[in-house]
């Protein structure tokens, strides 16, 4: 296990990430509470001069009437009452930024493990992870479930960011001793690198740029790290995967006495990989039958072609029953049409798992019942054992299960798609998010 830019790691070229910087960059903080996520990121908007004279006004001013000496940055972050009155993060804060060199999407996720619900969801689009621990405390068992979490929703990048490191004089040894039992950890999950970071979020010091006084440490500025990692890997080049949102039908013009002389069904929806253009062949699926492309647009601007993550407008050749739920998918290398999906899930309700209840699985654009088949087992987060299945789950706990579905899903392994590898759970009743899952 290398985890670069520790104490012990002294060569230059180990130290300064090679890669150039590849377009937009989507990143969450995680980590314990009171860890300084919040403040880590408004101290990074500060620093790259993303913040508004009006906001650092603002904050100055509620600073002073706390009483505190210096800027409480996480007032940049924490918007709702409740955050800014307990101190802690509880929803998932967005914030964009750019520099000269990139732009940024941050998720500032909580610490608490009654909150870790939206902690998945921010992470489920992130290409990073910086996973704050205090220097003082060291690693704890919400750091070990969030490390987990990222590796099983496919984070490739995690920055270890020690923080507070000011609380502790800078000792190297504090630091080390740390990355060690992180390195330790994520070890096990097959992890051969991670950047490792030791920082001040209040003060500044290697947030921005790297602080000259402290001589132990040789590596990048976290700020540096982040403009020259390189982002996930490119969905455009993955098979194609359009779910369909809508199905329409569109007038384009009109004939004598206002009847329409150009009237074609539509598909809608958002292109979860690939790409796709005019005159490429397609299978619809669950169906099987295949058409090519005759239209293609976003909105009412035609497209020669769309890419990943765009919302577009298709027609095909053929007139073909394609419903809601239904994909147009690559016809070489389609989905998988599954009854019985394996996964493993992050249980988020309080109320615990009903082995016998009905629950919605909500993937991609279709809804269809289903029912747990098998609680394989339940993973312990401190040491990565596989304990003995269980009779249900209580909130957080990580299981392997086997789903069985009432009507078939269009799947791929999460590993290979991130959007058609996923799903979550809902209660029938409440309507609320139960769990979330990943296919393997």
């Amino acid at each position: 296990m290398n985890i670069a830019n520790h104490s012990t790691v002294n060569t230059p070229a180990n130290r300064t990430p090679a890669h150039a910087p590849s377009g937009l960059l989507r990143f969450i903080t995680a980590g314990s509470v009171d860890d300084g996520k919040s403040t880590l990121i408004g101290r990074l908007l500060y620093d790259t001069g993303n913040v508004a004279a009006d906001q650092l006004a603002a904050i100055q001013a509620t600073s002073q009437k706390r009483g505190l000496a210096t800027i409480d940055w996480s007032l940049l972050t924490d918007g709702l009452i409740a955050e800014r009155e307990q101190g802690i993060t509880i929803d998932v804060a967005y914030r964009y930024f750019s520099t000269e060199r990139r732009k940024f999407i941050i998720g500032d996720t909580p610490g608490h493990e009654q909150y870790t619900r939206n902690m998945v969801t921010a992470a489920s689009s992130a290409d990073l992870a910086i996973l704050l621990v205090d220097a003082r405390k060291g690693i704890t068992t919400q750091t070990r479930r969030h490390a987990y979490l990222t590796h099983l929703l496919g984070i490739g990048e995690l920055v270890l960011t020690v923080n507070k490191m000011d609380l502790v004089d800078w000792d190297p040894a504090v630091f080390q001793a740390i990355v060690n039992e992180f390195s330790a950890f994520v070890g096990q999950l097959g992890r051969h690198h991670v950047q490792a970071i030791p920082i001040s979020a209040l003060t500044g010091a290697n947030v921005a740029t790297c602080a000259e006084s402290i001589h132990w440490y040789c590596g990048p500025s976290l700020l540096h790290y982040l403009e020259t990692v390189p982002a996930r890997r490119d969905a455009d080049h993955a098979p194609l995967r359009l779910p369909v949102q809508r199905v329409a039908r569109i007038m384009l013009g009109n004939g004598a006495g206002g009847i329409s002389d150009n009237e074609f069904r539509c598909y809608q929806g958002t292109l979860a990989s690939g790409r796709l253009q005019l005159g490429d062949e397609v299978t619809v699926l669950p169906s099987g039958l295949r058409a090519r492309v005759s239209r293609l647009s976003i909105a009412d601007r035609a497209l020669p072609m769309a890419r990943a993550d765009q919302s577009v407008v298709v027609s095909l050749d053929k007139e073909i029953d394609i419903s809601r739920g239904d994909m147009l998918a690559d016809p070489i290398n389609p989905p998988r049409v599954v009854k019985t999906i394996n996964a493993d899930i992050c249980w988020l309700a309080e109320q615990p798992l009903q082995t016998r209840g009905k629950y919605l699985v909500k993937h991609t654009t279709r809804t269809v019942n289903a029912l747990f088949e098998e609680l394989s087992y339940r993973l312990d987060v401190n040491t990565l054992a596989q304990q003995a299945a269980p009779d249900t789950a209580a909130m957080n706990d990580i299981l392997r299960v086997k789903l069985k579905l009432q009507q078939p899903l269009l799947v791929d392994a999460y590993a290979d798609n991130r959007t058609t590898g996923s799903f979550i759970l809902i209660d029938p009743v409440s309507l609320q998010t139960v769990a979330a899952g990943v296919i393997i």
